[in-house]
C-alpha cells in the first residue's frame, strides 16, 4: 500500500477519532489536572521530576482522553480513567524508563486499568456499533462526509482487536514495538493487525 494511501486513511481516521474538548477546570479531571500540574512544579533537589516527564505527562492528555473514549463509549467513564491513568503514572514515576516515550507507557497503564475494570465490572467489551457516529465532525463536502461515512461503516466489520491496534499505530503514531508493549503482543502481530485494517479501510475508500 503506497504511502499516499496510508497517510489518507490516517487522516480520516483522526477526523472520526477527534481528541476531545478542553477539561473544564470545574470537573474532575479538571481538578485532578490542576492538583498534577502542581506536584509537577520544579521539585526539591531531593526529589527532582525530569522536565521531560513533567511536559509529555500534561501533554498526553489529549491522547489519552481519545484512547479511553475508544476504549469505553462513554465521556465520562474516559475521564475517570484517564484521571486513574495519571494517578498511577505519579505514583509509579520511578518505573518509568528514561528514553522511552511516555505516551506508550501512559496507554499501558490506561489499557490495563481499563481490563481490570472490565473484570471487576464482569461485562463484556461492546464493539463500535455506530456510537461515535452522532459525534463525527463531517465537512461540508458531501463527498467527504459519504466517504467517512463509509470509513465508520469498515471500522464496524473490524474485531476490537484490530481497531485498537489500527488506532495505536495510525492515529496515535505508535511504533509498531511500542504498540506491541501496549498490548502485551509480538511486534510481528501487530503488523500483520494493522496491515488487514489498513487494507478494509482501503477497500471502504476506494483506493487500491
Amino acid at each position: 500500500m503506497s504511502r499516499h494511501i496510508q497517510d489518507r486513511i490516517g487522516r480520516r481516521l483522526s477526523t472520526v477519532f477527534p481528541c476531545p474538548d478542553a477539561v473544564e477546570d470545574t470537573s474532575r479531571l479538571g481538578q485532578v489536572l490542576l492538583r498534577l500540574a502542581q506536584a509537577l512544579a520544579p521539585a526539591p533537589a531531593g526529589n527532582p521530576v525530569p522536565d521531560s516527564f513533567r511536559t509529555d505527562l500534561l501533554a498526553a492528555v489529549p491522547q489519552l482522553r481519545r484512547y479511553a473514549l475508544a476504549q469505553c463509549r462513554n465521556a465520562a467513564e474516559a475521564d475517570d480513567l484517564v484521571q486513574t491513568t495519571l494517578m498511577r503514572a505519579w505514583e509509579n514515576r520511578s518505573r518509568f524508563e528514561p528514553g522511552t516515550r511516555l505516551i506508550a507507557w501512559l496507554f499501558t497503564i490506561l489499557r490495563n486499568a481499563f481490563l481490570n475494570q472490565r473484570k471487576r465490572l464482569r461485562r463484556e467489551v461492546e464493539d463500535v456499533d455506530g456510537a461515535f457516529a452522532a459525534t463525527l465532525s463531517l465537512e461540508p463536502e458531501q463527498e467527504r462526509r459519504v466517504e467517512l461515512i463509509q470509513l465508520q461503516a469498515a471500522l464496524n466489520t473490524l474485531t476490537a482487536e484490530h481497531r485498537e491496534t489500527l488506532l495505536l499505530v495510525m492515529v496515535d503514531g505508535l511504533l509498531y514495538e511500542e504498540a506491541a508493549r501496549v498490548l502485551g503482543c509480538r511486534t510481528g502481530t501487530v503488523k500483520s493487525r494493522v496491515s488487514r485494517a489498513r487494507e478494509r479501510l482501503a477497500l471502504a475508500l476506494g483506493t487500491d
